[in-house]
């Protein structure tokens, strides 16, 4: 009978366990590489990764050789426990298949016919594809083409035509395997080469089977950094250069940040631009709204922690070496807290500040920025009786409308780097719950003579369902502020700015970095896999767990009756 009792709680807790568990994160919001440090990427909450599958590793000395360890299972494992997807790029050609540099060359026999074992390519896409099966679906075919060869951070040797075959193959190779595959466009730095897609586009439409396979990719992918704002710009540009092919695709956005230049744990004797830990905070709360806001489908920051990072090298990570957390890992908590679940999301730029409303069903979060150096009031009509303001660390207060509007103090931007500001001042989010009635009806939106031509608004649907808030009332000459809103004085004093130099390509080889203890919040168990599941209520594990009391309990119940 104890025998019962025992496998009845265990049956139980795991119910109980199930009921409790924490929702699955939500899948557009990414990092590249969070593999890293798995426990601080379960704590927040990170949808999915970007991983780098190296042919030159995986395949070092042939066409018959494969080196597992180069992208390790428990990477895939710990990803798949807390629910978060895998993304592979796919790159860099060994020295035994190229005709051309190692790395950047292009494969020999891409031009021979799928079928034939001398379209090295070829093979290596379809066994890559068949060894990972049922656990990888979307892979980025190579990395940033459009960095002409022989320009720093050049990452292939091959014209545009060259890269159309090698896209074609490999959507021919990876689809004889699985039918579901999802290809990417190889990411594009657009600043590099702004006509790259529609060279690549010229190509597409030359061969007479494209059109039956959607042109060989199911998928745009963009790198942008250091200005939020160009995001919703290089988002139009894409989608009206696809329009003009007559084509319609998803775009994810799957690299965005801005390096900070003034972390005391990481010195820099020079950058490519002058940013802030704070500032590289805010880039990430206005990149991701701005992202939603213009239909990103997906959108990551590159990257998750800063692994064989050379002294001087601008740091992206949003943990450091020693996996201590940057201001802007705060920053990335709040967008999967806050932005989860945007069911359509709205610009309204003005001269002075940003608003970027969220809407997300049963919550509507409004994003907050000045754009320029001066303080700025805005007026916004409430949607509910109170609301909660968070500044961009996480520290929130409750605020309450009068006569139907909240008034936000905005800091102005720092605006430290030579090319003006390039980054706006502290991020605020309103967050406001559904079902509480606001707490008078919100008046008509009006504008100062200094905001009589604001840009066009950007209003991007993700749902048929959704319906935008009321556009907020602009107030540009600086009034008091209530004591509900925030009254942060960010620094302003400007240092020199070197030169732009594109940003360094990542290193080749993954190597498995032990997980530290966090520096911050939370304290988890020390066993980072285990850690990583307990974070997220193991949403993949537990039917399993389940089942496995079930069959404990059976077998208990028909030993006794044997017994018996």
């Amino acid at each position: 009978m104890n025998r019962r009792i025992a496998a009845l709680l265990l049956l139980l807790l795991l119910v109980s366990t199930v009921g409790a568990q924490s929702p699955p994160p939500d899948r557009r919001f990414g990092a590249v590489e969070a593999f890293r440090d798995p426990v601080a990427a379960a704590e927040a909450g990170v949808g999915w990764e970007r991983i780098l599958f190296y042919w030159s590793e995986l395949q070092p000395n042939g066409p018959d050789d494969w080196n597992g360890y180069h992208v390790p299972d428990e990477w895939l494992n710990q990803a798949a426990a807390v629910g978060r997807e895998v993304v592979a790029v796919l790159k860099h050609t060994p020295a035994w298949a190229t005709d051309g540099l190692p790395g950047c060359g292009v494969p020999r026999g891409l031009d021979l016919p799928i079928e034939d074992p001398n379209n090295l390519w070829a093979r290596f896409v379809r066994r890559v594809v068949q060894i990972y099966y049922g656990r990888i679906s979307h892979w980025v075919i190579w990395n940033e083409p459009d960095i002409a060869p022989g320009t720093y951070g050049s990452e292939w040797c091959g014209s545009v035509e060259d890269y159309y075959r090698l896209l074609k193959v490999a959507y021919l190779a990876a689809h004889e395997v699985d039918p579901n595959a999802v290809i990417h466009l190889a990411g594009l730095t657009r600043w590099h080469d702004p006509d790259y897609l529609r060279r690549f586009l010229t190509v597409a439409v030359q061969d007479p089977t494209a059109p039956e396979h959607g042109y060989y990719f199911d998928v745009v992918s963009l790198h942008i950094y250091f200005r939020p704002e160009t995001i919703p710009q290089i988002f139009q540009e894409t989608r009206r250069t696809l329009a003009d092919f007559g084509l319609q695709k998803p775009i994810w956005l799957d690299e965005t940040n801005a390096p900070p230049n003034d972390d005391p744990q990481w010195p820099m004797a020079a950058a490519n631009y002058e940013i802030s830990l704070d500032e590289q905070a805010g880039f990430l709360l206005q990149a991701f709204a701005l992202a939603l806001s213009s239909g990103a489908e997906r959108i990551a920051v590159y990257k998750w922690l800063d692994n064989d990072l050379p002294p001087g090298f601008e740091p992206f990570g949003l943990l450091r070496p020693d996996h201590s957390r940057r201001p802007a890992y705060d920053a990335y908590r709040l967008i999967t807290t806050h932005y989860a679940g945007t069911i359509s999301a709205a610009e309204d730029r003005h001269t002075l500040y940003t608003v970027v409303t969220l809407n997300r069903g049963a919550a509507t979060t409004r994003v907050l920025w000045a754009r320029t150096q001066a303080d700025v009031t805005v007026s916004l009509p409430a949607l509910a009786a109170t609301g909660r303001l968070i500044d961009q660390h996480g520290a929130e207060q409750v605020v309450t409308p009068v006569d139907g509007r909240y008034a936000i103090a905005l800091p102005g931007a720092r605006c430290a780097d030579s090319r003006g500001c390039i980054i706006g001042g502290p991020t605020y989010l309103l967050v406001e719950e559904a079902g509480a009635e606001a707490a008078a009806p919100p008046s008509a939106a009006t504008v100062t003579a200094a905001e009589m031509t604001p840009p066009p608004t950007a209003t991007t649907v993700l749902s048929p369902t959704a319906t935008r808030p009321p556009s907020p009332t602009p107030t540009d000459t600086p009034t008091a502020t209530p004591t509900d809103t925030p009254t942060v004085t960010p620094s302003r004093t400007p240092t020199a700015t070197p030169t732009h130099t594109p940003t360094a390509t990542p290193t080749a080889t993954p190597t498995v970095t032990p997980s530290a203890t966090p520096t911050a919040t939370p304290t988890l168990t020390p066993t980072p896999r285990l850690a990583a599941m307990v974070v997220k209520g193991w949403p993949t594990l537990w039917p399993f767990l389940v089942g496995v009391a079930v069959i404990m309990l059976a077998i208990t119940v028909l030993t006794e009756r044997r017994a018996g």
